[in-house]
């Protein structure tokens, strides 16, 4: 579309020190007159409540603060179990996983495709027996581990259980998230496998999986972190993720699921930038417009379907490589406006991040930065401090509208996945980023030490290196599993996952059994290639 005003809710090019990140006006001052005609009991109401305007739960952090997790995975399953002993250590309450990019893709290490990417952006695992070095010592009944990983989640979940059972922990102890939100893949990130409706096809195989097989597991977190990071504004993250997950309801609901059997196991995954009041409202019309959804639209009765839950990432994107001990500061406010805004776990980020790989050190600071925001501040002691602020009651009343908009735009063109096809989404999301990079360029957006009080020269930074060798040692590992294992029996299970998904049964049964048996993680999703296909993007045309 050529007319920038034509879609609701884009953020227009104004001046970016009278407007927020997602294009709405500031004012100067705030006042009564802002919340005129504003009901508390229907727009506010009690936290814990509908609509959830101020928290899911009654108590939020004054009973106990949100889950701290910290994202970590790189090099071999051992280097990163090392990692994660130490995140424990450190008093971490949750295990975030990052894998490579050869495993995101459902590719071996040995494979060509992912020759000089193994280990280098997280943990490459191909197989059971890197799963079962991975989680090696530590407590899988105990500890929540999130794993960042979309189309192959289903794969990786099923690992994780099997690793689990090595240790003696049942299916019904373990607790925790795969991101599995394929759809964001095709809008903002790019690491898909198959077409969208059969990517939908394994999601919801996955949610009827979970719910006899794991069900304290969150089968789904709904990411608009990744969106956001390829240059999305606030209500464009919120409205995206909020009609993928539409989608995802409407799938499980076409596969004969009851929403108040998914709903309650659905999270989200956001971003907190810098700009602390515009988030805070941000995560607040979030939980109202969800509350509505999910009652009004799909008739949910449970409470819990009702809970927009979500983890929290400080964004990545603001981070700078130069003068990078400043990323400190960024981190600490992006990670204040994540709990005053209510979020239920939250990452920060290593000040780091923007020149390598996180250093011990730096990934220990970004945990304390969380400790001391929750045990030295009183942000703690009272739910949502900011209920009835002017400012911030009239930013979430204005993002509601703005978010709302968007999402009926998505509808308008047939829902999430038509929208997907059209390249809407994708398209918006770059108008916005483009918009972005040139109010930086230009001086109009400050980024401190990038555009504005800069130094000649910074301090020497010896950063984390990956060692090449272990594309070499991975390799090896794959050489000797495909030794030793049983080959027909592999061949009989891959062939049998075929059969499934050429047809309506659950894939994610024969899939655990291929594992089982130490099928690879690129052999499972090769079968189903064979099967299912590739995506290509409207653009590669």
């Amino acid at each position: 579309m050529a007319d920038d005003d034509a879609v609701p809710g884009r953020a227009p090019a104004d001046d970016p020190a009278r407007s927020t990140e997602s294009g709405l006006p500031v004012e100067t001052v705030y006042g009564p007159d802002a919340l005129d005609a504003w009901d508390p009991a229907d727009r506010l109401g009690e936290p814990g409540r509908y609509p959830y305007t101020r928290g899911v739960y009654p108590s939020m952090y004054t009973g106990r603060p949100w889950t701290m997790r910290q994202y970590a995975g790189f090099g071999t399953a051992k280097e990163s179990n090392e990692r994660y002993h130490q995140l424990v250590a450190a008093g971490t309450g949750g295990l975030s996983v990052a894998f490579d990019l050869p495993t995101q893709m459902g590719y071996d290490s040995d494979e060509p495709i992912a020759s000089g990417e193994v280990g280098k952006v997280g943990v490459a695992i191909d197989s059971i027996d890197d799963m079962e070095v991975l989680f090696g010592g530590l407590p899988l009944g105990e500890v929540s581990t999130s794993m960042t990983i979309n189309a192959p989640g289903s794969v990786l979940l099923l690992l994780y259980q099997l690793a689990a059972e090595a240790q003696g922990v049942e299916a019904s102890r373990l607790t925790g998230t795969i991101q599995n939100d394929v759809l964001k893949e095709y809008i903002a990130r790019g690491t898909y496998i198959y077409p969208p409706r059969e990517s939908l096809r394994l999601v919801a195989d996955t949610f009827a999986y979970c719910r006899t097989e794991l069900p304290r597991w969150n089968t789904i977190s709904i990411s608009g972190y990744h969106m956001a990071e390829a240059g999305a504004t606030p209500a464009q993250e919120i409205a995206f993720t909020l009609a993928n997950a539409r989608a995802y309801l409407r799938a499980a609901l076409d596969a004969g699921l009851a929403v108040d059997d998914v709903a309650p196991r659905l999270s989200f995954f956001f971003v907190a930038r810098t700009t602390l009041l515009e988030e805070v409202a941000k995560f607040r019309a979030a939980r109202r417009i969800w509350a509505q959804v999910v009652r009004d639209e799909f008739g949910a009765q449970d409470p819990k379907s009702l809970m927009l839950r979500f983890h929290t990432q400080t964004a990545g994107v603001q981070l700078t490589a130069q003068q990078p001990e400043v990323n400190l500061v960024r981190v600490a406010l992006q990670g204040l406006g994540a709990v005053l805004g209510g979020t239920q776990s939250l990452h920060t980020n290593s000040y780091d991040e923007a020149i390598a790989l996180p250093t011990q050190k730096a990934a220990r600071l970004a945990l304390r930065t969380q400790q001391v925001i929750a045990y030295e501040t009183d942000v703690t002691k009272t739910v949502d401090p900011f209920a009835g602020s002017y400012v911030v009651e009239s930013m979430t009343d204005d993002l509601e509208v703005a978010i709302r908009e968007l999402m009926q735009a998505v509808e308008d063109r047939g829902g999430a996945v038509a929208a997907i096809e059209e390249g809407f989404q994708k398209a918006e999301i770059e108008r916005s980023a483009y918009r972005i990079a040139q109010q930086i360029d230009g001086g109009e957006r400050v980024v401190v030490g990038l555009n504005r009080f800069t130094i000649d020269d910074d301090e020497p930074y010896e950063p984390l290196r990956v060692d090449p060798a272990i594309e070499a040692e991975q390799r090896e590992r794959l050489r000797v599993l495909r030794a030793e294992r049983d080959q027909p029996a592999v061949d009989a299970a891959l062939a049998a996952l075929q059969d499934a998904a050429r047809g309506t049964d659950n894939v994610l049964y024969p899939m655990k059994e291929a594992l089982r048996l130490r099928a690879t993680v690129g052999e499972v999703c090769h079968a189903l290639r064979a099967v299912w296909g590739t995506y290509v993007p409207r653009d590669a045309f």
